[in-house]
């Protein structure tokens, strides 16, 4: 055949003359960095970062509550840092914000737990799917505030409604969350636990929860902000037994004595410790796990 006897007569390819390299001896190479300026590395840290934007809100907030001039509509950023500093030493606002995060973990810690045995019932069986579903369905749009005047007659005034309203709010975000993490956990990662003889706990535990902990962590974020602020909203309505109160019943009292800046030092408080509970301890969680298994960058 012509066209083979051809092909084997063709020359040998040979490589093009501009893309040959010169060789250099190793030890004249080198590595040409540029250093950082301590602007930049300072930027390229997120809590720098986050701090830029706190410090630029505050400026903004006592301009323009300097030009407003009305100390009892807005009060300035600087009247109500004295304010704060003065109710953090005289034991006001510590008292009044461990008494409102004492009650929240009770609830958050009831809520999660219910969520869990939900989810658990939901993955070991269809009807305990439908009867999620249909409970997250009907629960997950009520606001945990229309249950107030219930919980007012059912468990009165005190802890006991506090905790009822804040285990609402928290159980169908978190359950809700946790199953859809269960259920877009790939069916490979299944037949590995399975294959493995894993079953029941041993299989959720081992298998089940880190697949779907991104979305369990998600679950786990939505539950504490709707708990945070359900808290603080119950307590402006009833939040007081026995003459003590939360943050929530803080800001009350002080709005019915027209201190505004005081009321605006416990919505700082509340804000800070929101700050706090998702940078430091959610973002700590995050790291060690999500970031850490890969599965985030």
């Amino acid at each position: 055949m012509p066209e083979v006897a051809a092909f084997k007569a063709a020359p040998a390819f040979e490589p093009r003359p501009e893309i040959y390299r010169s060789e250099e001896p190793a030890d004249t190479l080198t590595v040409v960095e540029k250093p950082l300026s301590t602007l930049e590395m300072l930027y390229n840290w997120s809590f720098f970062r986050k701090a830029l934007i706190l410090v630029a809100l505050a400026v903004v907030w006592e301009v323009y509550a300097r030009i407003l001039n009305n100390d009892l509509l807005f009060p300035t950023f600087s009247a109500t840092i004295s304010a704060f500093y003065t109710n953090v030493i005289n034991g006001v606002l510590p008292a009044r914000a461990w008494g409102s995060l004492r009650v929240l973990l009770m609830g958050y810690a009831l809520g999660v737990s219910l969520a869990a045995v939900l989810t658990a019932l939901a993955i070991a069986s269809r009807i305990g799917t439908d009867f999620l579903e249909t409970m997250t369905s009907m629960f997950n749009p009520l606001p945990a505030i229309a249950l107030l005047p219930l919980a007012l007659i059912w468990f009165g005034l005190g802890t006991g409604s506090l905790v009822f309203v804040l285990v609402h709010s928290v159980t169908w975000a978190i359950a809700l969350n946790t199953h859809s993490g269960f259920l877009s956990v790939s069916k490979t990662m299944k037949m590995v636990g399975r294959n493995y003889g894993l079953k029941g706990p041993r299989f959720i535990a081992t298998i089940l929860i880190p697949a779907a902990f991104p979305a369990i962590l998600t679950g786990l974020k939505i539950g504490w902000a709707f708990a945070w602020r359900t808290l603080i909203a119950a307590e402006l309505v009833f939040g007081v037994s026995s003459g003590s109160g939360g943050l929530g019943w803080f800001i009350f009292e002080n709005k019915n004595m027209l201190d505004i800046a005081n009321v605006f030092a416990g919505l700082l408080t509340v804000i800070i410790i929101g700050l706090v509970v998702e940078n430091l301890i959610f973002q700590t969680i995050e790291r060690r796990t999500i970031q850490r298994w890969g599965m985030q960058t």
